[in-house]
């Protein structure tokens, strides 16, 4: 009986010694934020924020005297480790704690007094918040604390495995849409040249709607009169496209038979044109026309002068940017005052004057027309 008196004695005491160590023991309790990477924004519900903050509002509820006295502080640890530079990393981590705290301050009313700070440009894209508090009567062994550590860094691991693969599924994306704007803007520019090449044939191309708006000087060749073997040139200036001036003036000198057969002929016509319509390609004008002649081609010659002018009107057909076709007729008076003459042994011998007056068409054209500038 006396022995277990004495054991039951020394039970005690030894649990009186001991219960009061195990009760002071504290232990830490963490609590991690995530953060996406590369960004500074703190999503409460997402990647399970939202259970790690009501877990650490309850905590500090529990223990709110002892933090707002300044026994039990908060430890705030900031990581970021996805940007490029160790300055980038820290700055945005310190962003984080702040965010962090601030949602503590706000929901659960404590000071920024009661947190103790650090910022790291390392390890990940998250924010730990950590505790430590008095163990409620019984302690962590060695094996179960290594347990949850174990734990907590396969957790890690897990996480930052699929971070990653999450990372690597955005830049697989990310190519994928590069590529697509890479095909998609070859063959925007293979479009785009054809529609120049296109537009390049269609501005080459006679337009029936096109209406001229430039001032230019043209080169001008009456093909009937060539036809005729009366070489003929002039110019035209259009001042604006409503108003031209041109002129236009023909020479040829052809003899035969022993030069008892003769055509020569000079002329100068100028004229002043007015172009109608929407396309400015109908005309009327007025023209003044002078030159001399000398025809024998019978046994009678005529040699003399001519003078005159009219109105003329026509149209003008554009067959390129640089080329036109004239189709002109000038009707009005002409005067020729001539002298009759006959050919004796070489001698022009004189037949006497006349003098005639013409009504009528008195200029006719088929004109090339060709744009200089």
């Amino acid at each position: 009986m006396s022995r277990k008196i004495s054991f039951l004695t020394l039970f005690l005491w030894l649990t009186a010694v001991t219960f009061p160590v195990f009760a002071q023991q504290k232990a830490d309790t963490t609590y991690t934020f995530r953060f996406v990477p590369q960004k500074d924004m703190f999503y409460v519900p997402w990647n399970g924020n939202d259970m790690e903050l009501a877990r650490l509002l309850e905590c500090i509820e529990s223990n709110k005297t002892d933090i707002l006295d300044g026994k039990l502080p908060l430890y705030v640890d900031g990581y970021c480790n996805s940007l490029n530079g160790e300055k980038e990393n820290l700055a945005i981590a310190k962003i984080r704690s702040n965010r962090v705290k601030s949602e503590l301050i706000t929901r659960a009313g404590i000071k920024e007094e009661s947190f103790i700070t650090r910022n790291h440009p390392a390890e990940g894209d998250f924010v730990t918040v950590r505790l430590t508090v008095p163990a409620e009567e019984t302690t962590v062994s060695d094996v179960e604390a290594e347990a949850r550590r174990k734990a907590e860094a396969e957790r890690l691991a897990t996480e930052k495995r699929a971070e990653q693969q999450r990372l690597a599924e955005e830049q697989r994306k990310a190519e994928e849409a590069r590529l697509a704007a890479e095909k998609a803007e070859a063959e925007r520019a293979a479009q785009q040249q054809t529609a120049t090449q296109q537009n390049a044939i269609v501005a080459d191309t006679p337009s029936e709607t096109e209406t001229p708006t430039d001032y230019h000087l043209s080169l001008r060749a009456n093909l009937l009169r060539w036809v005729t073997l009366t070489p003929d040139l002039g110019l035209e200036w259009r001042i604006n496209p409503p108003w031209g001036i041109a002129v236009n003036g023909s020479w040829t000198s052809w003899s035969w038979n022993d030069k008892d057969r003769r055509y020569a002929l000079w002329e100068v016509a100028p004229e002043v044109r007015y172009y109608m319509g929407e396309k400015k390609a109908w005309y009327v004008g007025a023209m003044f026309k002078a030159g001399q002649f000398n025809y024998k081609l019978s046994e009678t010659g005529k040699q003399g002068d001519l003078m005159g002018g009219g109105i003329t009107g026509g149209y003008q057909l554009r067959l390129n940017k640089a080329l036109n076709i004239d189709f002109n007729l000038g009707l009005g008076y002409l005067n020729a005052d001539f002298e009759k003459y006959e050919v004796i042994d070489g001698v022009r011998v004189r037949r006497g004057n006349e003098t005639k007056d013409w009504w009528g068409p008195i200029n006719a054209g088929v004109t090339l027309v060709w744009k200089l500038f």
